[in-house]
């Protein structure tokens, strides 16, 4: 490998995921310094993680910015980062339930709704974070805006309950999973990270045969998340070919006959 190759390759990130090992350049740590200075960084961590932050990064250089970069007017987007984050991040590590008060699509507020937060999601799409729980009155999987919840109690539930709720929530979830197999087009193989980098929010598996000289990328996806999945593909155009998953090839079949349609091919 060109020891010269961006720090992003594919085969480096492995290592480093295999080990549990975190690559820093002085520039982010430098970025990090700097960020913390942001008065939104109260929100994002507690005063002790904060402190220890401040502490490591004493001796590294602070970025200003003030000079170099000019905000130009832009549409309202809303803050990424969410002030009920890091309380329900707690919450879901210790294994405590939740009591939740929560507008719903079409108006109105639902209240005093208990269950087992199981997961934050962030949707690339819609930019907003969700909140997976599971519901102890309508026994289902619940997915709500964090931008809706208007509040949240924690529960303390017994171990054993956790655990089967938990159990109740990995089994609805592999239910709704799918899966394809994505292969690379040969000629693209020497852009293999920018390809799997396309695929970063998917849970995957990379094989490559020899022989062949064909890397295929194997994606666990849920169903509801098919046509973001799709956008990512189409937006590789000619790198990649879906080999398996049937949902999936009819749709890009669709989309590619409307497209050839348009130009009376």
């Amino acid at each position: 490998m060109n020891p010269f190759e961006k720090i992003f390759n594919y085969q480096v990130i492995s290592r480093l995921d295999e080990t549990d090992s975190l690559a820093l350049t002085a520039q982010e740590r430098s970025w990090l310094k700097t960020m913390l200075d942001h008065p939104a960084s109260c929100d994002a961590f507690t005063p002790e993680t904060l402190n220890k932050l401040k502490l490591v990064l004493q001796d590294e250089a602070s970025i200003d910015i003030r000079e170099m970069i000019k905000e130009k007017a832009k549409s309202h987007e809303r803050q990424v980062y969410h002030p009920l984050l890091r309380t329900l991040r707690r919450i879901i590590m210790q294994g405590r339930g939740i009591r939740l008060t929560f507008r719903i699509k079409h108006g109105g507020v639902k209240a005093n709704q208990s269950g087992l937060p199981y997961k934050l999601e962030y949707s690339m799409v819609k930019r907003e974070w969700y909140l997976l729980w599971y519901s102890a009155r309508n026994r289902i999987l619940m997915s709500t805006k964090l931008h809706n919840i208007l509040s949240v109690e924690e529960m303390i539930l017994p171990t054993d309950r956790v655990a089967a709720l938990r159990a109740q929530i990995v089994g609805l979830l592999e239910a709704r999973k799918e899966h394809t197999v994505i292969e690379v087009i040969r000629t693209y193989n020497a852009e293999l990270s920018r390809i799997l980098y396309a695929f970063s929010c998917f849970d995957k598996s990379v094989s490559y045969d020899e022989e062949s000289n064909l890397y295929r990328i194997r994606v666990t996806y849920l169903a509801d998340e098919s046509e973001f999945l799709l956008s990512k593909i189409r937006f590789l155009g000619l790198r990649v070919k879906v080999v398996e998953g049937e949902n999936l090839q009819r749709r890009m079949l669709e989309s590619a006959s409307k497209a050839l349609a348009r130009y009376g091919v």
